[in-house]
């Protein structure tokens, strides 16, 4: 069996134990950061919470939100919930400079869309945040159950994560679940955003994590 198809098999077999239940255990690891960084981090998790999606008001965003509540009606079946969790990831990712479609991937990987999902290395929420980053870059009264949170704490760190990479999707996400040099993970999460949630508009400021995909799977492989 080649090494492409033997890739491919562990991504299979993990995509299938993931959806029996099993999440995946990874976890960020702290790092030291510099005073500028935390500064930076610190203020971009700390903004002010939003109401609508970016540029909600056209058609093509409007188009993007129903195809994606439809997807993940199973998932999320409260229909207000849904509208309200899908606007505030389409801000939140759009505001990071990622694809929304991408993190949709990642959250698949992570949690399941489960809320109150806590791995075995106490990552907690949709985005499986690490409680030291309210420490490290927000407020011990930050809540990573609650929505907005986790996912403005979440692209915030993979943001973080993509620029020490230097624009290296693919490790940046290795980093994020904490196996950094390892395929499985960033496979895992390419494969749920290929397969399940693209839909083909891209908005202009995320647009180079979608261009990176096949260059950073390229190199992962």
């Amino acid at each position: 069996m080649s090494h492409r198809k033997l890739k491919t098999v562990k991504t299979t077999i993990w995509l299938l134990a993931f959806a029996a239940g099993n999440a995946w255990a990874g976890a960020q690891q702290y790092e030291p950061l510099s005073a500028s960084v935390k500064s930076q981090l610190s203020k971009a998790v700390s903004d002010t919470a939003v109401k609508n999606a970016a540029f909600a008001s056209s058609p093509e965003v409007q188009a993007w939100l129903a195809e994606m509540s439809r997807r993940l009606e199973r998932r999320i079946p409260d229909a207000e919930y849904r509208e309200d969790f899908l606007n505030t990831l389409h801000y939140e990712s759009i505001r990071a400079g990622l694809d929304p479609e991408m993190v949709l991937g990642l959250i698949e990987v992570e949690s399941g869309f489960r809320k109150y999902a806590v791995s075995s290395a106490t990552a907690q929420g949709y985005m499986q945040i690490m409680p030291f980053w309210t420490k490290v870059i927000g407020s011990k009264d930050h809540n990573l159950f609650h929505l907005r949170t986790n996912l403005r704490y979440g692209v915030t760190i993979l943001r973080h994560y993509i620029d020490i990479e230097r624009g290296d999707l693919f490790r940046a996400l290795g980093r994020y679940n904490g196996s950094l040099g390892k395929p499985e993970y960033p496979s895992a999460v390419y494969a749920a955003w290929r397969k399940k949630f693209t839909y083909g508009i891209t908005p202009a400021n995320a647009r180079s994590t979608r261009q990176a995909q096949s260059g950073s799977l390229r190199q992962g492989s």
